[in-house]
């Protein structure tokens, strides 16, 4: 399974595809590809959005659900998902409105 992920340009914010069609800023609202089919629709959607001037490294990525909510596979990712692992009162970990909010 895989999911898109960019940084906004406006501001750099770590952000993911989101089953709304927006870019949501937590990954519990990411749309999940499946397939290869999911994966290609998702990589032109994100090449878009860069083409756009609205995200930049984009990248599909591995997760795994837990819960029901993805999960990057790779350490950079689940840092990139969640802030710091040295401090936990940085990053989108420090801020729970926005996991309310998803």
């Amino acid at each position: 399974m895989k999911i898109l992920t960019a940084n906004r340009l406006t501001d750099g914010e770590a952000v993911w595809y989101a089953i709304d069609r927006s870019w949501a800023e937590t990954i519990e609202r990411s749309e999940i590809a499946a397939d290869k089919e999911a994966e290609a629709r998702l990589e032109a959607i994100g090449k878009a959005a860069h083409d756009n001037n609205e995200v930049i490294d984009v990248n599909l990525i591995d997760v795994e659900l837990v819960d029901g909510v993805p999960v990057p596979t790779r350490l950079r990712e689940r840092i990139r998902a969640a802030g710091p692992s040295n401090r936990n009162d940085l990053g989108k970990q420090a801020r729970p409105e926005l996991v309310r909010a998803a």
